[in-house]
């Protein structure tokens, strides 16, 4: 089973994702780490990615979950914004998205908060412009402890077994 950790940025996933990992005792990966640098160019430059340069990093990351899925599972840190992302991403349909949420303040007050990252803090808003919050995925507010996120995810997970 792969599990997806998503929502926009700076909402938790890396760490929810590290932590949700020992956990299950599974490897963690970080979509961010497989980004082209063109991407990481353009967001450092403060001008969002579009669909075009997505595709090649959803397609990529869509191999490592077929390659991690028959490794006996992983843990993926991804935005997977849109339900087209999603789509790319599912292909071997062994997935649980699992949706983090909170207010935007929130989430602004981390981003101010991040050092050591390309992405800037005026690029949020168009992640939450194009955001597609899936029905089926287990959605989780961050506005508590990440123990308490964990915890909550690991027995949705269960429930769904």
């Amino acid at each position: 089973m792969i599990y997806i950790i998503m929502g926009v940025c700076s909402c938790g996933k890396t760490t929810i994702a590290e932590e949700l990992s020992k956990a299950l005792n599974i490897p963690c990966y970080d979509g961010d780490d497989f980004h082209p640098k063109a991407n990481i160019q353009k967001m450092t430059n403060c001008i969002p990615l579009d669909d075009q340069d997505r595709n090649p990093w959803l397609n990529l990351l869509a191999e490592k979950i077929i390659e991690w899925d028959k490794k006996g599972g992983a843990i993926l840190a991804c935005s997977s914004l849109k339900e087209s992302y999603r789509r790319i991403l599912n292909k071997n349909k062994n997935i649980i998205f699992i949706f983090l949420y909170g207010e935007r303040s929130l989430i602004t007050k981390r981003m101010e908060k991040r050092k050591n990252h390309y992405m800037p803090i005026n690029l949020l808003d168009s992640q939450f412009d194009i955001l597609e919050i899936p029905d089926y995925a287990i959605k989780i507010s961050i506005d508590q402890p990440v123990k308490n996120i964990v915890s909550f995810i690991i027995e949705k997970i269960r429930n769904k077994s």
